[in-house]
């Protein structure tokens, strides 16, 4: 119990002391929460999202591996890391197999520009997959700690119900406010539970059912590298002005603001020509990389059959045979028709000269 009460120290953490660790939480089959306190009782400073490096005496050798901060420094008493052990990870399946309370580790940091508290806004949307929970798990406490009534709309994509990380503490938040809104999708239900959440990979529609308001917030992403990729395409295919998105990378946080990356995605310009080759009907047309490959192929009398005209039902399926698009549907095409050369034309945009059999 004494340790319980014990006072705060003098002056925050600095990482020329080792951490100690306090807890080990499990939280799915394969993830698990490491608590961390001071030797010293040293109190811990840091801004919300931020990360910190961790140096592991794994079996081969130490190795260094970064992880970001789940707890938030409005309770700074301790500090927490979520691990999630990938396949072929070595430092995370070392910590889930091997770190216990009482064990010391070197650690570095915090560092990290990913945190709201660099773009204070009205309204937030948080979207994430996996472990890339953990930096939006942060923000939220630290929201919910404030005591000022957040207006956070939490989207987050797992592989079943039972792999939602922090499920059951993001539910107890936003049980108790109603600013916190909840939204998991899911590729699959769990074995004898119902499910009554969103299902499927996420897209467009969903993010208009999830945030109508979304062209109003400004948004954070985290997660695998073609997830973000994903919600980047919907989000710029939406109107979404993408100053106010910002995301963290699974394979290399960022330290700082010049370490930031330019993200340069392939985005459609109006003002750009491309051309579609119809190799079937013989027709060449000229047209914008705005167009889409079905209103081109209508404009020059052709018929490609089709019905929700926003990538839903599948029914403008074509074979690309020639060139690159930007393809953003909402789940009418799977990855492997998309492997084989096959494109939806309603959601489709030429990048240059394409040739599609029409």
């Amino acid at each position: 119990m004494a340790t319980l009460i014990k006072a705060f120290g003098d002056t925050p953490w600095k990482d020329d002391e080792p951490l100690e660790c306090a807890m080990v939480v499990p939280e799915t089959t394969d993830t698990a929460t490491f608590t961390f306190r001071a030797p010293s009782g040293a109190w811990f400073d840091y801004q919300p999202g931020q990360f910190i490096t961790l140096d592991l005496p794994t079996p081969g050798g130490n190795v260094q591996r970064t992880y970001t901060i789940s707890s938030s420094p409005s309770r700074p008493l301790s500090i927490s890391v979520t691990v999630k052990a990938q396949p072929g990870s070595v430092g995370g399946r070392w910590m889930i197999d091997h770190l216990r309370p009482g064990m010391r580790l070197k650690a570095y940091g915090p560092a990290g520009i990913f945190s709201f508290v660099r773009h204070e806004a009205p309204k937030y949307l948080f979207i994430s997959a996996g472990s890339g929970v953990t930096p939006l798990m942060s923000m939220t406490t630290w929201a919910w700690d404030s005591g000022e009534m957040p207006d956070i709309v939490f989207v987050h994509a797992a592989r079943t119900p039972s792999d939602i990380i922090f499920r059951q503490r993001l539910e107890g938040m936003a049980d108790r406010v109603p600013g916190l809104q909840l939204r998991f999708t899911v590729e699959e239900g769990d074995p004898f539970r119902t499910w009554h959440g969103y299902q499927g990979r996420l897209n467009q529609i969903m993010l208009g059912l999830m945030a109508p308001d979304y062209l109003e917030r400004e948004v954070f992403c985290c997660g695998p590298e073609p997830f973000m990729q994903a919600v980047r395409d919907m989000l710029v295919a939406l109107g979404f002005d993408m100053e106010h998105y910002h995301q963290e990378s699974f394979g290399a946080p960022i330290r700082n603001e010049a370490e930031a990356p330019v993200i340069e995605d392939v985005v459609p310009d109006e003002d750009t020509r491309a051309e579609i080759t119809f190799a079937v009907s013989g027709v060449t047309a000229k047209c914008h990389e705005t167009d889409t490959v079905l209103a081109v192929a209508k404009a020059n009398g052709l018929n490609i059959p089709s019905g929700c005209t926003f990538g839903l039902c599948g029914t403008c399926k074509i074979r690309k045979t020639g060139g690159e698009v930007h393809m953003v549907h909402n789940g009418g095409i799977s990855d492997e028709d998309i492997e084989e050369g096959y494109i939806l034309a309603c959601c489709s945009h030429p990048i240059g000269a394409v040739a599609v059999e029409v």
